[in-house]
């Protein structure tokens, strides 16, 4: 309960930054296992951290989906107003079979289309803070002790693509960034070996290249020769 000691004094961490901490898909799982897979409450915030982190979304535009944005059949869904107002098709690797499971209990307490897809139960949106607050509660009852945010999930989506190869261009595209710098933040969570990793790809492809010329070169010039000694085997003598 706020006192008149404690109204208006900001909280211990607020105004400070700190380092996102990635989660493993271990770590994302368990912290899944967390939510109930039977009360409402538990399947709509399974739900909301399947596409937090399976689609990379931002906070604010999870809370802004409606059931109309999803399309299940292409395993994708479309955020129409995310950052500065730009619409985009976010790719959800994995994620619809918790969607599914929490659609199918809001058509049981009477939610339809005019709800918003993440809601309370008698249909209102939910606010930022209280899914900001769902977090922490979840990572203690996983027993994840890394700090555990919404935003986190973004992060962690960004690299888990990175770690399996996916081209930086088509992470940016799938976070909804205008510039390769800022997804390049999102990965900070990838070791040094995993940075450079592209990298020597590159160059041992460069590398391949240059061999495949030089090879090509060679043989162009054993061509040459047997033509050479072949038309001196057809000379009359």
């Amino acid at each position: 309960m706020a006192t008149a000691r404690t109204v208006g004094r900001p909280g211990h961490n607020r105004g400070k930054r700190y380092p996102v901490e990635v989660l493993s898909p271990e770590e994302v799982e368990s912290l899944m296992r967390a939510c109930s897979r039977r009360a409402p409450t538990g399947l709509r915030n399974r739900a909301m951290i399947a596409l937090l982190y399976r689609g990379g979304l931002r906070i604010g535009e999870a809370l802004a989906l409606y059931p109309k944005d999803l399309d299940s059949s292409e395993g994708s869904l479309s955020v129409l107003n995310g950052k500065g107002g730009k619409r985009r098709p976010v790719v959800v690797p994995g994620g619809f079979a918790e969607v599914e499971r929490w659609l199918d209990k809001r058509a049981q307490l009477g939610l339809n289309g005019r709800h918003p897809l993440f809601c309370t139960l008698a249909g209102r949106p939910l606010a930022p803070q209280y899914v900001r607050a769902l977090r922490p509660r979840h990572a203690k009852r996983a027993d994840i002790e890394k700090r555990v945010h919404p935003h986190g999930l973004r992060h962690s989506h960004a690299v888990e693509l990175r770690r399996r190869g996916v081209p930086l261009e088509s992470v940016s595209a799938q976070l909804g960034h205008s510039n390769l710098a800022t997804t390049d933040r999102h990965l900070a969570g990838l070791s040094t070996a995993e940075r450079l990793e592209p990298l020597k790809q590159l160059a041992l492809g460069a590398a391949a290249g240059e061999g495949r010329v030089a090879l090509e070169t060679e043989l162009a010039e054993v061509r040459a020769r047997l033509e050479e000694l072949a038309g001196r085997l057809w000379e009359p003598s």
